[in-house]
């Protein structure tokens, strides 16, 4: 006999799961490319980007001083000898003046001077002056001390000096600044001559052109307080009042405890509001609120010069000649910002985190579709499937990062070229492993390739947009708690944002300053967050690689593991559960429910007691499937009771037999298979393989355990060749026997000829899936299988052969088997185990089934319609305690009872019986495997 073959090693189940993952990879080759090159089509189109904005700064960087452009001329050269402007108060538009309304006072002109016009065609309403104070009559001085009743003659001088001598208003609108306040360019430009009374139109010599003056009158009103000027201002202000008319002023002055040893004035002006006609869009938001400042020198000149007029005579000016602002330099033009610096962290943030649910889907996706529990099943311990699996995310990370940053410097983005590599290398690839444990974390934890995909890519733009517009600016406000940011950095996300924060921190002062951007020196700084991301990714990846492992061997065995399991190997394993079973206490029950086992069926109850006899020796190595009240209930939900799938079921199976278990759908049989192959854990009982608890060492179980699942749970992209040749890898087959094991298998399973065994199993048949996952339960040579429903799908010369195959594999090894033919089951098992409502109802081989279950014969006669009465008394003489069962159209069938009828005595009946009626047909069979079947199932289920 060939020795026992020992389980594979850690390095033997790596090497068998790395060869399979190459090949798997290799054949997936274009989707690997796609996703490393994703980073280097976002590069293209950032770069695209940045060579836009490089274009417009060369523009703005050039401006044609010399030309009347204002844009260069305001912004960008320089002005060493500002021009001067005259000083002029800003009047309201004339068609938006203070007018008598039901919310505004009497003494305001009527609104009809709006619509009345000289014949110059300019409306002749006033500009109104609002006066208030503690002192009337000081403040009405004051007011007439402020404008001429007449104009005096114009002087020798130029236009400036005339406007400096008399007080001038505009309702153009002025500009940003006084280099550009009002176009003395444009056709029409209306100086207004503020005064008491009108005078007759006259006309003066300006700097740039001949303008008109137009005389306009001020009417200067007193108010009682403070208060109510403001509420008037108020009220007219354009959408202030409730009729939504338009009444503006000239301004407003409160001479408040003036008097002739003291001087106090407070100004109202409107800064809000441009005055033109066509000007309403620009008025409404705001725009130019700060160039009417440019008009409020005149203002306040106005009261200065009453006051001393008031001190010192009429004859006494304080005169304002003219406006100007301070001299500037050229200005650095306007340049947009870089590009890749400014949206850097947010936009690399997001192409950095789509690793993240790629890595997490490819894992969940082997746990959806029992990819992962399959080769597991067939020895692949845990160690080795993390050790490779990481193995190959680290590399597609590290490839994926060195094209992000090779593109990104071949294309000239600062925030890559101006920073030491090696800072960059230790700073990605620390990331990118607490990025891949972070994914086995959260793998561990769903169970749904979908749910996984829409969360995972939720978390990606979340936490991108979180570091954008709150995480960032935690960052840039000083008095943010400096341990927040320790702690909001946990979030791996976030130390990632961090990170390329610093980095864009960087680029700015490498490009305009002139450094070489990050380097290793420049982490002691203590405004560089860089170390301490760089600490706090280290430590949280050792965290993080060390609860996802731990929580990833919990939640992927059933072999009832605590969270503390790692520390067994300082304690020992526990071995209460085992011990108590042996020892022949009772099993532990679920939610206070027991399950009784029916004691009326004597092979079940024999087959029991030898369970018992079995763990009571101590001597459940010698059987390779010992269970003992093994039970699985599924809790009730949605208002539904409890299911009991498995009620205390006891079987031992011995070396070289094959058990079949037959039952109707709903039965329980693949819950037990899912128990005792590890897919489900049972809700009490206990179970043992060649000796090994199912609940304890389930691990070991699967060294020698080989399972045929109900539903192929095969790789699309992989051959039957490769499949074989990977789970033989893993039940330690090696060089020569290996080739020669699976060459073999393919032969039994009819696939090796006509190329088949190197075709893809995605495009293999149903039957051909179903044949390939039997060789692979049977490669090397595992000591129990478990096989649900092998043949399903077959066609009858494949079902044939695959009998054989399994007929052949018994030697020396224990097989279970559920099956619904029941001529499967007589050609296969040695013994048969009827499973109803969650029981064994019986047990024992075909021929003692039959025996016991099918003490009858089954005669079948056709006739005419009328000769059935004489069919039925011919079959009472034979057997008097004859069963009709069936009865259609003149055919007729009876269960005649062994003991009171033989073969001979029927066959005379028959033939005395076409003497006297026509017989078309006739026959007696002995009971079926399926006779008995329908009738336990019948029976348990009423």
């Amino acid at each position: 006999m060939e020795p026992e073959r020992s389980a594979a090693s850690f390095w033997t189940q790596s090497n068998a799961l790395l060869r399979k993952s190459l090949t798997y990879q290799k054949r997936n080759i274009r989707s690997n490319i796609r996703l490393v090159l994703i980073p280097f089509f976002f590069i293209l189109i950032l770069a695209a980007l940045q060579s836009l904005q490089k274009n417009v700064n060369k523009q703005l960087s050039k401006p044609d001083c010399g030309s009347s452009d204002q844009f260069y001329l305001t912004l960008s050269c320089p002005i060493p000898q500002p021009q001067e402007w005259a000083p002029l108060l800003q009047l309201p538009s004339r068609d938006y003046r203070a007018v008598r309304s039901s919310f505004l006072p009497s003494d305001l002109p009527d609104e009809s001077c709006r619509s009345r016009h000289d014949e110059r065609g300019y409306s002749s309403c006033p500009v109104t002056l609002l006066l208030t104070g503690n002192n009337q009559s000081l403040g009405e001085t004051l007011a007439g001390n402020m404008l001429l009743n007449s104009p005096p003659p114009k002087s020798a001088g130029d236009g400036m000096e005339y406007i400096a001598h008399n007080v001038m208003g505009s309702d153009s609108s002025p500009q940003e600044n006084m280099f550009h306040d009002y176009d003395w360019s444009m056709d029409v430009v209306t100086i207004y001559n503020v005064q008491r009374h009108c005078s007759p139109n006259s006309s003066f010599y300006l700097p740039v052109r001949e303008a008109s003056l137009q005389p306009k009158i001020c009417l200067p009103l007193w108010r009682n307080t403070s208060t109510e000027v403001n509420n008037e201002l108020y009220r007219g202000y354009r959408n202030g009042n409730s009729e939504g008319k338009i009444n503006e002023v000239l301004g407003a002055y409160d001479f408040s405890n003036s008097d002739k040893n003291n001087f106090n004035v407070s100004v109202w002006y409107n800064s809000s509001l441009k005055s033109g006609d066509d000007d309403v869009g620009e008025v409404l938001s705001g725009a130019g609120s700060d160039s009417k400042l440019l008009r409020l020198p005149r203002a306040v000149n106005l009261a200065s010069s009453a006051y001393l007029r008031f001190l010192k005579g009429f004859g006494t000016n304080m005169l304002l000649d003219f406006v100007k602002e301070m001299p500037k330099l050229q200005e650095t033009p306007f340049q947009m910002p870089d590009i890749a610096s400014m949206i850097g962290p947010l936009f690399f943030t997001w192409v950095i985190l789509l690793l993240f649910p790629v890595v997490m889907k490819s894992l969940v996706y082997e746990k959806q579709q029992k990819l992962r529990i399959m080769m597991k099943m067939h020895g692949l311990g845990d160690g080795p499937y993390w050790m490779i699996s990481y193995a190959y995310f680290l590399t597609v990370s590290v490839v994926y990062m060195l094209c992000l940053v090779i593109s990104g410097s071949l294309t000239g983005l600062k925030i890559f070229r101006l920073h030491d590599y090696t800072i960059q290398f230790v700073f990605y690839f620390l990331y990118m492993n607490l990025q891949i444990a972070m994914a086995f974390l959260a793998a561990a934890l769903f169970s749904n390739v979908k749910a996984c995909s829409v969360i995972g890519y939720i978390l990606v733009f979340a936490t991108g947009l979180f570091g954008s517009e709150l995480f960032q600016a935690f960052i840039e406000d000083p008095s943010f708690p400096r341990y927040w940011i320790i702690v909001l950095e946990l979030i791996p996300g976030l130390s990632l944002y961090r990170g390329l924060y610093e980095f864009a921190e960087f680029t700015p002062e490498a490009s305009t300053v002139g450094t070489v951007g990050m380097r290793w020196g420049n982490l002691r700084h203590s405004k560089n967050g860089m170390r301490e991301v760089l600490i706090v990714m280290f430590v949280e990846w050792f965290v993080l690689i060390f609860v996802a492992y731990n929580l990833d061997k919990l939640t992927s065995s059933v072999s009832g593991k605590s969270p503390l399991f790692f520390l067994q190997s300082c304690f020992g394993k526990n071995k209460e559960h085992s011990s108590s079973l042996r020892s022949g206490t009772p099993s532990a029950q679920w939610q206070g429910s027991t399950v009784s086992i029916q004691m009326d069926k004597p092979d079940v109850t024999q087959e029991m007691e030898k369970v018992e006899s079995l763990l009571l020796d101590q001597d459940s190595t010698s059987h390779a499937i010992i269970c003992h009240d093994l039970k699985k209930v599924y809790p009730g939900r949605d208002g539904n009771p409890e299911k009991f799938a498995v009620k205390g079921l006891c079987l031992a199976l011995p070396r070289g037999e094959c058990f079949g278990m037959l039952g109707p759908n709903g039965a329980g049989k693949t819950s037990f298979i899912s128990m005792m192959i590890g897919l489900t854990k049972p809700s009490s009982g206990a179970a043992y393989v060649h000796g090994m608890d199912i609940w304890t060492q389930m691990d070991e179980i699967y060294t020698s355990m080989g399972v045929c699942p109900q539903h192929d749970l095969l790789w699309e992209s992989l051959t039957g060749r490769e499949h074989l040749l990977f789970y033989g890898r893993l039940k330690n087959l090696k060089g020569s026997a290996l080739i020669e094991a699976v060459e073999e298998s393919l032969k039994s399973v009819n696939l090796f000829y006509g190329g088949v065994a190197d075709k893809q199993a995605g495009k293999y048949s149903g039957g051909m899936k179903r044949r390939l996952s039997v060789a692979i339960s049977l490669i090397g040579d595992p000591k129990v299988v478990y096989m649900d429903e092998p043949s399903t799908g077959l066609d009858p010369a494949s079902r044939n052969h695959l009998w054989n195959v399994v007929k052949a594999a018994k030697q020396d090894r224990a097989i279970l088997l559920t099956t619904h033919s029941m001529e499967e089951a007589e050609v296969l098992c040695d013994r048969l185990g009827i499973f109803v409502d969650g029981r064994l109802q019986c047990i024992g081989n075909p021929k003692e089934l039959k025996a016991r279950y099918g003490g009858s014969y089954i005669f079948t006669m056709t006739t005419s319609g009328d000769h059935e009465e004489e069919v039925e008394k011919m079959v009472r003489t034979i057997s008097p305690n004859a069963n009709k069962v069936y009865r259609l159209s003149g055919t007729q069938k009876f269960e005649l009872p062994k003991n009171e009828v033989t073969i001979a005595h029927v066959f005379q009946a028959v033939e005395a019986a076409k003497r006297q009626f026509p017989v078309f047909a006739w026959g007696l069979t002995d009971t079926t495997l399926e006779d008995v079947f329908i009738k336990v199932a019948t029976t348990a289920s009423q």
